[in-house]
């Protein structure tokens, strides 16, 4: 009930609106941070519906009327295992309204807010291009690091165990090939985003 007045109380529509963070202890999305992990809000969209809340560890999303009555659905998409594509940012020259497109994972969203909150939809575009650009070059390196793996496998095969017995020289590919792919995964995956909303978003 609480959260419904808060909601009132922030003038919402079904248009969105950016939350100021001394206004995110009246947001759902507030409740279920991994505060513990060392997650934050960075950026939170607003309406009478949803809730699109940007952490620096995933995506949270109130879906549905959960922010103006006591069921909901959350939906958390953290970076670590969903990549962003295909982000675009629209705006007309007559419409009042802004919308940020983009898919995490396989899902879509098209969120949309007032152009009051212009430069600031325009900080959450750069910071999500920027995402998607670092997903991708990690995901390139993920791919060559696995066909880097094939063929170091068919030149091992070829060219037999000679001074190891098949068992001693199975245990130790498996071994090394799961501390090699351990470091490589590091190294190619990137779990918390504070640094690329540090840069962008303005406080």
């Amino acid at each position: 009930m609480i959260k419904k007045f808060a909601s009132d109380a922030l003038g919402l529509s079904d248009i969105g609106k950016v939350i100021e963070p001394y206004d995110y202890d009246k947001t759902e999305s507030d409740d279920y941070l991994l505060y513990e992990k060392g997650e934050r809000i960075y950026f939170l969209i607003k309406t009478k519906a949803d809730e699109y809340c940007f952490t620096n560890l995933a995506l949270i999303h109130v879906d549905g009327d959960s922010a103006v009555n006591k069921k909901h659905i959350l939906k958390r998409y953290d970076y670590k295992f969903n990549t962003l594509r295909q982000v675009s940012f629209e705006a007309g020259t007559l419409d009042l309204d802004i919308e940020i497109k983009f898919t995490i994972g396989d899902t879509s969203f098209n969120i949309e807010f007032h152009k009051n909150f212009s430069m600031k939809a325009k900080d959450l575009y750069k910071c999500l291009v920027t995402m998607e650009r670092i997903m991708r070059e990690n995901e390139k390196h993920r791919n060559f690091m696995f066909d880097s793996l094939e063929y170091a496998t068919r030149s091992l095969a070829s060219s037999g165990f000679s001074q190891t017995s098949p068992a001693e020289s199975f245990k130790s590919i498996a071994e090394f090939t799961n501390d090699w792919l351990q470091s490589s995964s590091r190294t190619y995956s990137k779990e918390d985003y504070s640094d690329i909303f540090d840069l962008f978003i303005r406080r």
